[in-house]
């Protein structure tokens, strides 16, 4: 899933980033709601990008941690703004 996230996010713009759900769709690959099984995987797979400081999870813009995120956030690269 960790690759997936960084496959997606090379395939944007350097500033844009993704939304967990772009990850668990992309590997699940279906066209049913399957993929709504591999958000859980997709989340845990964002924050261990973050431990490894590939990439950032950002509520409204800013950088949040994994205690502090509340409800849906978006994935971006690591630094940029």
């Amino acid at each position: 899933m960790e690759q997936v996230i960084i496959d997606l996010l090379d395939q944007r713009a350097a500033t844009a980033s993704i939304c967990p759900s772009d990850a668990a769709r992309t590997a699940y690959g279906g066209d049913d709601d399957g993929w709504r099984a591999l958000m859980e995987p997709a989340r845990r797979a964002a924050w261990r990008l973050v431990s490894a400081g590939e990439v950032e999870v950002t509520q409204a813009g800013r950088p949040v941690t994994e205690e502090t995120a509340r409800g849906p956030v978006r994935i971006r690269r690591a630094g940029r703004r």
